[in-house]
């Protein structure tokens, strides 16, 4: 039995419940959800943070890296004194004292094959805020067979990157876009990054998720938007599926 909304809970999300669009139902469907964020840098610090206020019932934080005093600049879950604390306990920290009602789970640590493929199944949702190319090809594989819808962002320089994969199977997946274009492998440790871009593209897939997760809106699934923050333009690119993609030609409903 799906519980329902308390008191609290519709005084904290009024406004929200508010738009006809969403609702009650939107909300309960929040409430409800398990949302597994990968990564609790640049991208998942807005993300996670948008998502836990916005009353997602459970977040999955993976990294397994530490709170360095580089990361501040952009990074905006941490904070000057959790530096060297893991980044998903420093997150956790915020993300309760932001909202309490929240379920946090940690893992500080890398997952791969069976942990991926069983933490990715167990999700209603993935948000990719990784960034590194094979990590996230490991994801997108990891989705595919378990049938479940991935929100991928990715951000450099200037420039931002967004794409949602709904596993269908008409629908591209992550691999058919990066089959066409190549490896992208530069890090902002590599290239720079400047701060509100990650800002941009992570409050842009915690708004894409909450949108999969409540039902509502026109999402951007088989389409892929750039963002050139130096000329502040979006251009979109409608992505077909590859049918010689290794991960899901096959992909059957």
């Amino acid at each position: 039995m799906i519980p329902e909304l308390t008191d609290l809970e519709l005084a904290r999300y009024s406004r929200q419940i508010l738009l006809p669009q969403f609702d009650v139902a939107g909300q309960l469907a929040l409430k409800n959800a398990r949302v597994l964020i990968i990564g609790l840098g640049g991208l998942g610090s807005p993300a996670a943070m948008y998502m836990a206020a916005a009353g997602v019932g459970a977040l999955v934080l993976v990294d397994d890296d530490v709170v360095d005093i580089s990361n501040l600049q952009r990074q905006v879950v941490h904070c000057e004194r959790r530096v060297g604390m893991t980044k998903v306990a420093s997150a956790k920290e915020q993300l309760m004292a932001l909202n309490s009602q929240v379920t946090i789970e940690c893992i500080a640590q890398r997952i791969e094959s069976d942990a991926l493929q069983a933490q990715v199944t167990r999700a209603d949702i993935v948000v990719d805020c990784s960034d590194n190319f094979a990590t996230r090809c490991a994801i997108n594989a990891a989705c595919v067979k378990g049938q479940t819808p991935l929100v991928s962002g990715a951000a450099i320089r200037f420039e931002g990157q967004i794409a949602v994969f709904n596993q269908s199977q008409e629908a591209p997946c992550y691999q058919c876009l990066y089959g066409l274009l190549g490896e992208q492998n530069l890090s902002c440790s590599q290239a720079g990054v400047l701060s509100p871009i990650v800002g941009i593209v992570g409050a842009y897939q915690a708004l894409e998720a909450i949108k999969v997760l409540a039902g509502v809106g026109e999402g951007i699934n088989g389409r892929v938007q750039f963002f050139d923050g130096l000329k502040a333009q979006w251009r979109e690119f409608i992505l077909k599926k590859d049918k010689a993609c290794t991960i899901c030609a096959g992909l059957v409903d």
